[in-house]
């Protein structure tokens, strides 16, 4: 059997019911790029070639409102996850900015493959973990 193509992940989304909590970590602490926001609904950020959805979870699983973006309701409850691909060199820097911005390190661990990944929490509970790609070979 024979599958349609896939070039790759275009988006993700994670949950958070503090929007500015959000920008004020993805935004300001990380640095990502803001794409859009909508109120206290959403904020995009631009990830590379990708976008991180942030969603407040209170506010997706309304009906939309607007017929002209027919996106149907959606929405998580608990923490999420996402990782974002850095140089190996670079880990050492966001551990120091994580820890300078008070930010706790939940586990710095290397892989059996020799890659290396630190995990945080954003301000609404969901795990980011920052890691050398070649956890994944």
């Amino acid at each position: 059997m024979t599958h349609p193509p896939i070039l790759g992940t275009l988006e993700t989304a994670l949950y958070a019911g503090d929007i500015d909590a959000a920008e004020a970590f993805y935004g300001g602490l990380i640095g990502l790029p803001v794409v859009a926001r909508a109120g206290n609904r959403h904020i995009f950020f631009r990830v590379g070639e990708g976008v991180l959805l942030i969603f407040n979870p209170e506010e997706t699983v309304k009906p939309p409102g607007n017929l002209a973006l027919p996106v149907p309701p959606h929405g998580t409850l608990g923490p999420g996850h996402y990782c974002f691909a850095v140089p190996p060199e670079a880990i050492d820097l966001w551990k120091h900015r994580m820890e300078e911005a008070g930010v706790t390190i939940e586990a710095d661990f290397h892989w059996p493959s020799g890659a290396r990944s630190i995990y945080v929490r954003d301000p609404a509970g969901n795990s980011v973990e920052f890691a050398d790609p070649a956890i994944w070979g």
